[in-house]
């Protein structure tokens, strides 16, 4: 499983169905008989900035999406009802949001409250029609604003089906996408097999919520716990957020469209050995890969510490691996880089950085965002380009054993953006890389040259197990990575 720009899928056209969720209580009683909850501190800052967008006319769009194949002819009956299943499965999804008395609120409606219909909505004839279509029906249907928060459907052909779905961020992030994967084809296979399903309730990420709000919400910036990240910010000269260190070409306070690409770095061997050179110095896959850009945003003219942001996954605390929602806290990392360190040295500093963060991770990033910067926390977007680094190993994910036959990818869109962010998929076939960024000629050239150098970085550290010479950014050569290969992922036209 990986992710990739939809407009990159590999997806044979089709007859189109959708399924549309509707309450059955809001049509006999309205939907104001439901019992309030919190949202998180995620929700409540993402709804926020919808509501002020829209007040001002300049919508903030986006969307995160997953696709999966299904073999052979579809069953349409077994599919409404596994789609039904996982819904009424994660209570998020049955959620309302509105706001009230100041504080955003969620109503969620009971799983037997719930029906899903099936429209039938056209037939395609060429796999760029079919794509052009999802783009587009994602961007209308996904609103932060309206319940439901997400859309289904299906594209049917006589051997097959690719299934999608796609999600306001507001009820999930990448790391349920899996989980939706499992859920669905779980029980659509079962069905399919003759047998009965019970729907099971998943730990429901309004606990989680509720839980986090209520160890966080009285703190004031005063608090003891926010002073790691006190002292991240007193070292970065008073900014909290960590600026990324390469020209953007991007104008203070402006907007752009974005860029989105998707290339290979590793095949499935080399990241093998990859990992083991990571293991050879006390290092972890993803602290080599961290300490690969680190040594190449220094090496294009960046400063010697890193500096940035890392997302990290809140499920394995409490056991939410298999729920949907957004479980993702953002914290600072920071770590020594400078020239004259060899690979072990960084890798060990990584893993110092990365041991401090842990120590802290308790803390919601839009908690000491908001206590710490209150100005910049009622912007609508960060400041200026951030560096930003995620990585996600996906074998590891839910479902992961039968991703072969699945074929499961994520795609994510936005509208727009005024920096950077890189996300790195591991799966079976190797090392992924997904790029989004500002669609200016500066970042163009920028980022070409970055994941140029990064792939070439990855693969001396592959070889070699150290890195024998600095991979220099701004050498004469045209950029020869290695183009995502997506035709595993859904059918050829």
């Amino acid at each position: 499983m990986r992710q990739f720009p939809l407009e990159m899928h590999h997806m044979a056209p089709g007859r189109v169905v959708e399924w549309r969720l509707r309450s059955t209580a809001a049509e006999a009683c309205g939907p104001d008989d439901a019992a309030d909850r919190q949202a998180s501190f995620n929700q409540d800052k993402h709804f926020t900035v919808a509501e002020e967008s829209r007040a001002d006319g300049d919508p903030i769009a986006s969307w995160v999406a997953v696709t999966f194949e299904v073999a052979g002819a579809l069953d349409e009956d077994a599919l409404t009802r596994s789609l039904l299943a996982f819904v009424q499965r994660h209570e998020v999804l049955r959620c309302e949001f509105r706001r009230l008395a100041g504080e955003l609120a969620c109503a969620p409606i009971a799983p037997d409250e719930l029906a899903l219909d099936s429209v039938p909505v056209t037939a395609f004839e060429t796999s760029g029609a079919l794509k052009h279509f999802l783009v587009e029906r994602f961007k209308r249907s996904i609103d932060t604003l309206s319940w439901p928060l997400f859309t289904m459907g299906a594209v049917l052909r006589e051997d097959s089906a690719t299934v999608y779905l796609a999600f306001d961020h507001i009820v999930c992030d990448g790391l349920s996408m899996p989980v939706v994967v499992n859920d669905v084809q779980s029980v659509y296979e079962a069905l399919c097999r003759g047998e009965e399903h019970v729907v099971e309730p998943a730990p429901s990420y309004l606990d989680f919520a509720e839980e986090q709000r209520g160890r966080y919400l009285s703190i004031d910036a005063t608090d003891e716990r926010l002073d790691n990240w006190k002292a991240f910010i007193a070292r970065g000269g008073g900014e909290f957020f960590p600026r990324f260190p390469l020209e953007l070409g991007v104008e203070p306070g402006r907007m752009y469209p974005i860029v989105s690409e998707a290339s290979q770095l590793l095949d499935a061997g080399e990241a093998e050995v990859f990992e083991k050179a990571c293991l050879a110095v006390d290092g972890k896959p993803f602290m080599g890969l961290l300490a690969a850009v680190a040594v190449c945003l220094r090496e294009a003219g960046g400063p010697g510490v890193y500096r940035g942001f890392l997302p990290v996954s809140e499920r394995g605390r409490s056991g939410w691996s298999d729920s949907v929602g957004w479980f993702v806290n953002t914290m600072p990392i920071e770590f020594d880089a400078s020239p004259g360190r060899d690979f072990a040295q960084v890798v060990a500093a990584v893993r110092a950085g990365f041991s401090e963060m842990l120590e802290h991770i308790d803390v919601p990033f839009v908690r000491a965002w908001q206590l710490l910067a209150p100005e910049e926390f009622g912007a609508r977007s960060w400041p200026y380009p951030v560096n930003f680094f995620s990585y996600i190993d996906m074998r590891r994910c839910p479902g992961a054993e039968r991703h072969e036959d699945w074929r499961p990818s994520t795609h994510v869109w936005s509208a727009s953006a005024n920096g950077t962010c890189s996300w790195f998929q591991r799966d079976r076939d190797g090392l992924h890389m997904n790029s989004m960024y500002v669609d200016t000629p500066v970042a163009r050239r920028t980022m070409d040259d970055f994941q140029e150098a990064l792939r070439l970085t990855v693969r001396e550290i592959a070889r070699y197990g150290s890195l024998r010479r600095p991979i220099a950014l701004t050498a004469p050569r045209r950029p020869v990575r290695t183009p995502l290969d997506v035709a595993a992922y859904g059918r050829r036209a």
